[in-house]
């Protein structure tokens, strides 16, 4: 055995025996070079070792860091929705599941919201508290109706990283992405018209769609890939379809991101197609590595592609600033924000601005987005180590939200109503299909610290889950 594997073989004996615990920072080179009186260049080959059989992995100007006992071998199943226009049904759930942020639900494991309790987050906080003692009363009075200049002038500058030129006029603040999401689509589409969406979808969209009386067309999509960009052309030969509806990057609830040449093939279907598409990338700034993926935007050479964001994923739901770039149809776009809305709240719009303007909002997800990362591969252990076997899971390169699919025998609304009696609370894929499909499924969140008492839960959801399976194999043999 050469140095370098004596090296690695002490390293692996010490991850194998939870020294070093999955999400943990390994010891630095010149720290292993100290304690085991080796060279760097045997520390080196030796966590390179390591990370050829997936045991850790480096991150940019972090260090070396504990992954999962595996990598998810099983990932969450390609979607095969109806293949047809649907109504949306669900919205008794969708407001079950919004009306648990009450005192009796202890663990809400299902919840879209980050971490809004890091200490990056403080400068925003004395930012506001400094706008309200000001004698400026410009903040109590309307803003304009596209939003903050301010504002829009550090969206323009954010935007460049995901690849898009914007222009502060070409860019309007909205009430969260929700809202945004909210004008694209009554900007398109007329009721009873047809919106292609990927397959699950978020709940959001969903009920948009059924407040403005739409019907969703729901696309295979592939856990890693993302929508299919076959079945999507076949679709659109076939209905009438208004407007496409993606999430492209660390999608909500599937995790994926679509590669870039598939971004860039989608547009181009649009184009070929003469439809419009919006474009949700409410999480695409929370990147596990740099460059942060590209938006389907990006590619937009005449327009059509509707951009949504916001920070209520990345700093705090509560504040409601989100922001639409809604290209050729922005005239339309202004109408719809000014017959719901009107302007946007002056002080958060310029407290956000801010923020970002002075480094704030960078330094913050550099942070969040290392947490989030740490507390993806725990999450994961955990599913792995509790959840029935054969469970399919997302491996989501940013953001906060996990997929898992659990076996066919696993109702997860009923699950749900089982751990309600423990106060525990998790989403049930069926929240994200027009149709009620991925009952199996289930949303986690693993934005906050994943403390003793979220494992207990996640155990807890992991033992019900698997008493489901072994009732229904039961009921099998007496059958």
């Amino acid at each position: 055995m050469t140095r370098y594997e004596e090296v690695a073989t002490v390293l692996r004996e010490r991850i194998e025996h939870g020294i070093y615990r999955v999400g943990d920072r390994l010891p630095s080179i010149r720290a292993v070079c100290q304690e085991l009186d080796v060279s760097i260049s045997t520390v080196q080959e030796a966590y390179r070792q390591l990370m050829d059989v997936a045991l850790i992995e480096s991150r940019p100007k972090s260090g070396y860091f504990v992954l999962p006992s595996r990598v998810p071998s099983v990932l969450p199943s390609v979607s095969r929705p109806a293949q047809r226009p649907l109504d949306i049904s669900q919205w008794d759930q969708v407001l079950e599941l919004v009306a648990t942020q009450r005192d009796d639900v202890r663990l809400l494991l299902g919840r879209g919201i980050p971490n809004f309790e890091y200490e990056t987050l403080r400068p925003l906080s004395k930012i506001l508290a400094g706008l309200h003692r000001s004698n400026d009363l410009h903040g109590f009075n309307y803003d304009k109706l596209s939003g903050s200049p301010e504002l829009r002038q550090q969206v323009a500058r954010l935007a460049i990283a995901s690849g898009c030129l914007l222009h502060p006029d070409d860019i309007m603040v909205t009430t969260g992405c929700q809202e945004a999401l909210s004008i694209a689509l009554r900007t398109l589409t007329q009721p009873g018209d047809v919106v292609a969406v990927d397959s699950p979808s978020f709940y959001g969209t969903m009920q948009i769609l059924k407040a403005n009386g739409l019907k969703a067309l729901e696309i295979p999509t592939d856990p890693q890939t993302g929508i299919s960009l076959e079945a999507l052309e076949l679709a659109l030969e076939q209905w009438p379809i208004r407007a496409i509806q993606v999430t492209p990057t660390y999608n909500n609830p599937l995790g994926y991101t679509m590669p870039e040449a598939r971004k860039r093939a989608l547009f181009q279907l649009a184009q070929r197609f003469d439809v419009a598409i919006i474009e949700d990338d409410i999480y695409g700034d929370l990147s596990f590595s740099l460059p942060r993926p590209r938006t389907v935007k990006s590619f937009d050479d005449d327009g059509r592609v509707m951009l949504c964001s916001g920070f209520s994923k990345t700093v705090g739901p509560g504040l409601r600033v989100g922001w639409l770039a809604p290209g050729r149809y922005r005239d339309q776009a202004l109408h719809m924000k000014y017959v719901s809305t009107g302007a946007s709240a002056t002080l958060p719009q310029l407290a956000v601005a801010e923020f970002v303007a002075k480094g704030h909002y960078e330094r913050h997800l550099r942070y969040a987005t290392r947490q989030y990362q740490r507390q993806r591969d725990i999450m994961i252990s955990w599913v792995q180590r509790y959840f029935p076997k054969g469970a399919g899971i997302s491996y989501p390169q940013g953001s906060f939200l996990l997929w898992v699919e659990l076996p066919a025998a696993v109702d997860c609304v009923r699950l749900n109503q089982r751990l309600a009696q423990r106060a525990i609370h998790v989403a049930p894929g069926s929240l994200f299909s027009a149709s009620g499909k991925f009952r199996q499924c289930l949303r986690l969140n693993y934005a906050f610290t994943l403390t003793p008492a979220i494992e207990d839960a996640v155990r807890t959801v992991g033992e019900i889950a698997t008493e489901m399976v072994e009732e229904a194999q039961a009921h099998e043999v007496v059958l």
